[in-house]
């Protein structure tokens, strides 16, 4: 078959124009997709990941009960320890531990969610307390499972309000655990007997000579390793969830106690054996927010999970659509799905999405490991809102590619709708997005964040291909944004702090979106920047042209009325995009290749194990 290549010269680079059934050409670029993803450490940081999750022990089984996937859940977070050649160091190794969550989620997600609790919040907190004289081997022999108490029934986003107690008792200069009111249940821990032993870290109030000194961590044994909890030990089991089967309980305390050691002690709060209490931080608040540090770490790695298992949902859709025929328009001819705008469309805008993402995480896991003290509260805000912004797109772009497969994407076995409902757990995991978005959104707006000065360039003459002018856009639409929320907050109403607030919440949330939107954009550009290949740096261009093109357009009449666009822009919009979607659907199979899915799991997806029939294609 004859193919007859065009190229367009844009910004004096070339972009190659192709048909999709060309796509065995440019397979070989996918290596540099990989690279730009996964950066110059994949082979040490993620290749370990990949290799054990994609064996045999983590392959899907068909028909477990919610009860029997998360004994086998259990069963493979042993395996895990197994394979780890230093399980307590992995709490300390950020980077790590952040890529295992991209990988274990795909095979298993109960696993990935049990696993980020004992890793990163219990062992993670042990080891940012002070340790010195605490014996944590028993955490490498997995003789225990670690599990973390601190949102109650009452208690979920106002945490620092929890009303478990944990009284000193000066004559055994130990401390008793109590559950002092229905609401006060730690609600939703993994605490049954499943599992066998399991140790707790219990969030609780340290009360001294009926003192108050705020919410410290108390270690607390839950079950022996028969799973038979101990005294005073009270556990009832939830409902099942709609997300991963995790073995989710209400846990109370009555009367349980603990020895002096079982504190978790720091700078932010010593108490001595004769009770007398002393912190650097004169704020409960500050303590508590101390004390509870690793969950901070723990939006690391829920973006890192919705990350790992849309990539392979998107990587499973694309292969499907090239498999998949159906009618090309004429009688008798056979194309792949792929080969309709109408399906390959909203699947390019997710790859974009899904490239961008990444790379923001990428960036923020950089930030925390190698950031100064000082950038620790930024770099805290940054990841928080990464965290709610990525495992929602995760969200949409999953749907999109259930959708994509049809009937056959409901399968849990085709790796797809599974993921997608356990999905919803991020959402809420480690802070309600809604919530960190407020936060992050108040703290921008009282001096937490300045937007970048408009240019002095006027719009008309500047281009929709040039990347410079569309991130100065992105920037163009956080500054009206920011400037639109500052407005609401001057002239709110006076003396009602709550009214005035709610008059500025819209147009702050809307502020945090476009902050995000310009640092995944600028991510995605980086990444551009460092594809050795010239035919991957063309294509990478494209889709961030198309990242950024589709919020210009969500917000088009305020860069408009602003003077950042022109009306000529405005016209321009809708073929400027779809040129892109023509010019990359090429390539989105190389594209999703760069994912490098576990290929013996994609094996055993049912919809793609099947040879994939043969298109009755007419000539080009």
């Amino acid at each position: 078959m004859l193919i007859i290549t065009l190229w367009k010269v844009i910004d004096s680079t070339i972009f190659p124009i192709v048909t999709v059934s060309q796509i065995p050409r440019v397979h070989g670029i996918s290596a540099d997709f990989t690279r730009i993803l996964f950066g110059p450490q994949a082979e040490q940081i993620h290749e370990p990941w990949r290799r054990l999750f994609n064996g045999p022990r983590f392959a899907f089984q068909e028909g477990l009960s919610a009860q029997e996937r998360t004994v086998l859940s259990y069963e493979r977070l042993r395996v895990i320890n197994e394979a780890v050649a230093d399980p307590v160091g992995l709490a300390s190794d950020i980077e790590s531990l952040v890529a295992m969550h991209e990988w274990a989620g795909v095979v298993d997600a109960g696993m990935a969610t049990i696993a980020s609790i004992h890793w990163n919040l219990h062992i993670g907190s042990l080891l940012d307390h002070d340790c010195d004289g605490r014996d944590l081997y028993p955490y490498a022999r997995m003789e225990s499972v670690g599990t973390f108490l601190c949102t109650e029934l009452d208690h979920g986003n106002d945490a620092a309000s929890l009303e478990t107690t944990a009284t000193f008792d000066p004559g055994t200069s130990g401390f008793v655990l109590d559950t002092p009111t229905p609401g006060a249940c730690k609600w939703m821990p993994n605490t049954s007997g499943t599992g066998g032993a399991k140790n707790a870290l219990v969030a609780a109030r340290l009360v001294v000579d009926d003192t108050d000194h705020g919410v410290f961590l108390f270690l607390t044994p839950l079950t022996d390793n028969r799973g038979r909890h101990y005294p005073g030990v009270e556990v009832r089991p939830l409902p099942q969830t709609a997300s991963a089967p995790v073995d989710h309980c209400a846990t109370y305390f009555h009367g349980v106690r603990l020895p002096f050691e079982a504190m978790l002690q720091g700078e932010h709060g010593r108490l001595a054996r004769d009770g007398t209490f002393s912190s650097t931080l004169g704020n409960p608040r500050k303590r508590f927010l101390r004390s509870v540090r690793r969950v901070h770490a723990g939006k690391l790695c829920m973006s890192a999970y919705s990350l790992g298992v849309t990539r392979h949902a998107l990587a499973v859709a694309m292969q499907h659509s090239h498999r998949r025929l159906t009618s090309g328009m004429t009688t008798g001819r056979k194309v792949p799905l792929i080969e309709h705008r109408s399906h390959h469309a909203p699947l390019l805008s997710a790859v974009a999405t899904i490239y961008a993402a990444t790379l923001l995480h990428r960036d923020v896991v950089q930030q925390w490991t190698s950031g100064a003290e000082a950038e620790r509260e930024e770099t805290e805000r940054t990841a928080a809102v990464a965290k709610a912004w990525i495992t929602w797109q995760a969200r949409a772009v999953m749907t999109e590619c259930r959708e994509r497969c049809g009937a056959q994407g409901l399968l849990l076995s085709n790796g797809i709708a599974y993921q997608l409902a356990a999905n919803e757990g991020t959402v809420t995991a480690e802070g309600d997005n809604r919530v960190i978005w407020v936060k992050a959104a108040g703290e921008m707006l009282m001096g937490g964040f300045t937007p970048t000065p408009p240019s002095v360039v006027p719009a008309a003459g500047r281009a929709l291909d040039d990347p410079g002018y569309l991130q100065e856009l992105l920037a163009d639409i956080e500054r009206i944004w920011h400037g639109r929320a500052r407005g609401r907050l001057r002239s709110g109403r006076r003396g009602d702090p709550l009214a005035r607030w709610n008059g500025t919440v819209t147009p702050a949330l809307q502020l945090v979106e476009a902050h995000v939107h310009r640092l995944a954009a600028e991510a995605l550009l980086r990444g551009v920047s460092t594809a050795s290949d010239f035919q991957a740096r063309a294509v990478l261009g494209q889709l961030h042209r198309l990242f950024a093109l589709r919020q210009v357009k969500a917000h088009s009449g305020d860069l408009l009325a602003a003077g950042r666009i022109t009306s000529d822009h405005i016209h321009q919009l809708p073929d400027a995009e779809e040129a892109l979607i023509e010019s990359l659907a090429p390539y989105a199979l190389p594209l999703t290749e760069g994912f490098a899915a576990l290929e013996g799991v994609m094996g055993d997806h049912p919809m793609l194990s099947a040879p994939a029939p043969a298109a009755e294609m007419v000539p080009a």
